[in-house]
């Protein structure tokens, strides 16, 4: 999964935005394996005004049906700006 995280939030309250997310995951059954911070980035477009984000690639396993239910917690969360969910086989 790619979250990009507004720039609003404080640097110190972007690793628990983070930590929501992966306890939302794990709540339902789900294992976090893998989060990458990169950090701030330039967007390469704008979204809702911002111009950067603070983007984490984050990897877990869970069961097909909770995506639907992470997908709409994300989509509702003030925090962050975008996020993109990749099926990996592996």
């Amino acid at each position: 999964m790619v979250m990009i995280i507004s720039p609003d939030v404080a640097e110190e309250d972007v690793p628990v935005t983070i930590d929501k997310v992966n306890e939302f995951i794990t709540s339902r059954g789900g294992e976090v394996t893998q989060v990458d911070r990169w950090g701030k980035r330039k967007l390469a477009y704008p979204i809702n005004r911002f111009r950067e984000g603070n983007y984490v690639i984050s990897r877990f396993k869970s069961q097909p049906g909770m995506t639907a239910e992470l997908e709409a917690n994300l989509k509702i969360s003030e925090n962050i700006l975008r996020h993109m969910l990749i099926r990996l086989d592996d």
